[in-house]
């Protein structure tokens, strides 16, 4: 087995919250690495970055502005060999996406690709997005690990793309909501795996704090890849 790791997929709402409470809630989590949505990606954004991962206890590891906000950040276990990104083509009147991949060994010699992204609320746009993006991590030695705000719930397109690749939903059942914070509804949010496996724990976090950190509520799985 490649080896186990702790995964965080968030949604930071661009930091306008209670950031405070998103730190607690990072920390509280203790994860090997957090996929970070709608981290800073302007003016300063490498010292921003730098500055959320040092709140949560993490290291920057990639993405940031070259991913159009779609950050990746590391604990002490894993270290980034090597990270790029990707930006998916911009649709007239739409928001630019991207990708941030990172390849990352663990410190008992395992290693994975990390590929996390934000796709688009068009449905016709995010489904494209995701349809270019499955080519791209099918490219990749695997295992890979995915994480993203998929802006669709699960049964769309979106989900059928990527999972049509090495990738499958590791979630117990049809998966607890994600969005939004205050009053979940809707399942968004997702964490991807390879289908071999091994889930030690998949949940969403539902507390006062995450309620508070952010418009979306986190993802959390503590995985043992292949």
């Amino acid at each position: 087995m490649t080896g186990r790791v702790r995964v965080l997929s968030y949604n930071v709402h661009g930091l306008s919250d209670d950031r405070e409470a998103l730190y607690r809630v990072v920390r509280a989590a203790r994860p090997d690495i957090v996929f970070v949505q709608e981290a800073p990606r302007r003016f300063r954004w490498r010292t921003r970055c730098a500055e959320l991962a040092r709140h949560c206890g993490m290291f920057f590891g990639a993405g940031g502005g070259p991913a159009i906000g779609n950050l990746i950040m590391v604990g002490q276990r894993v270290r980034v060999v090597r990270d790029w990104s990707l930006r998916f083509p911009l649709a007239p009147g739409r928001h630019l996406r991207g990708v941030a991949f990172a390849d990352c060994e663990l410190a008992d010699g395992g290693r994975f690709t990390a590929v996390g992204t934000h796709l688009g609320t068009d449905p016709a746009e995010r489904t494209d997005q995701a349809e270019r993006l499955a080519a791209v991590i099918c490219a990749q030695q695997p295992p890979v690990l995915f994480a993203a705000d998929l802006n669709e719930a699960p049964g769309g397109q979106v989900w059928s793309h990527l999972t049509s690749t090495t990738l499958t939903d590791p979630s117990p059942g049809k998966g607890d909501p994600t969005y939004p914070a205050a009053a979940p509804r809707l399942r968004l949010d997702a964490v991807l795996a390879p289908a071999q496996t091994t889930v030690h724990d998949h949940r969403v976090l539902d507390t006062d704090d995450a309620r508070l950190a952010s418009d979306h509520l986190p993802v959390l799985a503590d995985l043992t890849l292949p």
